[in-house]
């Protein structure tokens, strides 16, 4: 028997378009408060939800994905080396996903860029 599982299964993408905080970190955080004081060097509001503007589920090969839209000009509030983006949703304080980045030095008072970049889940295999 072949294997096979509906997008809704996959749809931990769905969980990760619930965060409104994007997180610049010079390290990989622990959790949201570690993600926005300690690691933190820049942070960027979002729109949370599919479509809202921050972000777009859909399908890709062989797997469902969810894509975050470019923040530009974000301001820099700490100096640091950037190595790491944080999602998370301040409401709750839940540190969703972290992934790494290009490592930039980043210095406060300037701007930085975090260009589009997505999230995949997986279909079985």
């Amino acid at each position: 028997m072949a294997k096979w599982n509906a997008d809704a299964v996959l749809d931990a993408a769905a969980v990760i378009a619930t965060a409104d905080r994007m997180f610049v970190c010079k390290a990989q955080p622990t959790d949201y408060a570690d993600a926005a004081s300690t690691e933190d060097l820049a942070t960027i509001t979002l729109t949370a939800g599919d479509g809202n503007g921050d972000f777009v589920i859909a399908d890709d090969t062989s797997r469902r994905k969810v894509t975050i839209a470019e923040q530009a000009g974000a301001t820099v509030d700490h100096s640091g080396n950037g190595a790491h983006i944080a999602l998370g949703v301040s409401g709750t304080t839940t540190l969703l996903y972290v992934t790494t980045c290009t490592s930039q030095a980043l210095t406060a008072g300037n701007t930085v860029t975090v260009p589009a970049w997505k999230v995949n889940v997986a279909d079985v295999s």
